[in-house]
């Protein structure tokens, strides 16, 4: 019989010791371990509960992610990551689209896109389109005042390379923040779209092929093949509609903060922890991190 890990993560401080017992108590599982104090907990479960999205969805209102995933195998050899709202807390095109003054119109765009309503390659041509002859100095400016990281992010990925992890960030994105992103967080690689700049400005198009949703699986893919890695091995995460790809194929697929069309996809879904919570439903304990 295949045995489950039953996986508790909050904020620090916002998991109560009483629901962890009570609900190892209910499900007639295995011992509590905490794998960070009042933040991160988990225990045994022989089967599958038939309760658990009703459980999942009482303990979301107490500001609790719940994850119920087979106990073997669940630590990955890589790190399959989108960058939009998920390694940062922006989308990019969104923060150009603020510098060329047509960030409303843009951002409607980009949340119909990242929602599944709109086709995401036409999509982006058109938002890339209304950049036309902003300065590419711009992009530099958007780096370093704009761009902020998402907590834990840093920690996720120290702590999954000194197990030997590769880390590879695909984004629908740009290559001119991808670049930045993966060199500042240690990604072994990235991959992203172009923006086409000639004498100094964005032209407003980018270059083809377009970076979709399939890239990011082509991308799952060819990493692992190179690597001689299963798609077992995975943990991929993201927060978008063309994320989802990607996420049914890894071995773990992690909605983050995702799209509520996302989440409803995903088995693993964390709306309340950061980054680190990838840590905890792999097994590692707050004095594991790197």
């Amino acid at each position: 019989m295949t045995a489950f890990m039953c996986t508790l993560i909050a904020a620090p401080g916002a998991l109560q010791p009483e629901l962890a017992e009570a609900l190892r108590n209910a499900w007639g599982g295995g011992p509590v371990d905490w794998l960070s104090p009042d933040e991160a907990a988990e225990f045994t479960l022989a089967q599958m509960p038939d309760n658990r999205w009703d459980v999942w969805a009482d303990v979301q209102k107490m500001g609790v992610d719940l994850v119920i995933q087979p106990a073997e195998g669940r630590r990955k050899k890589m790190l399959l990551a989108d960058m939009d709202s998920t390694m940062i807390q922006q989308e990019c095109i969104d923060e150009l689209a603020d510098a060329a003054g047509v960030g409303d119109f843009v951002k409607d765009i980009t949340a119909r896109a990242m929602n599944g309503e709109l086709d995401f390659e036409a999509a982006l041509r058109e938002r890339v389109g209304l950049l036309k002859g902003l300065g590419a100095g711009v992009i530099d400016e958007v780096l370093a005042q704009r761009i902020t990281y998402m907590p834990g992010g840093a920690t996720l990925l120290a702590t999954m390379k000194a197990q030997g992890g590769h880390a590879a960030l695909v984004s629908g994105g740009f290559t001119a923040f991808t670049g930045a992103v993966a060199a500042h967080l240690g990604f072994d690689e990235n991959r992203a779209n172009t923006l086409i700049v000639e004498g100094g400005t964005l032209t407003g198009t980018v270059a083809e092929p377009i970076l979709g949703k399939q890239a990011k699986v082509d991308a799952l893919e060819q990493i692992t093949a190179r690597l001689g890695l299963s798609e077992a091995d995975v943990i991929a995460v993201g927060d978008g509609a063309n994320d989802l790809g990607m996420l049914h194929r890894a071995g773990t697929g992690v909605a983050l903060h995702a799209k509520p069309v996302v989440g409803a996809e995903c088995d693993v879904r964390i709306n309340h922890g950061d980054l680190t919570a990838l840590l905890f439903i792999q097994g590692y304990a707050r004095s594991d991190f790197v």
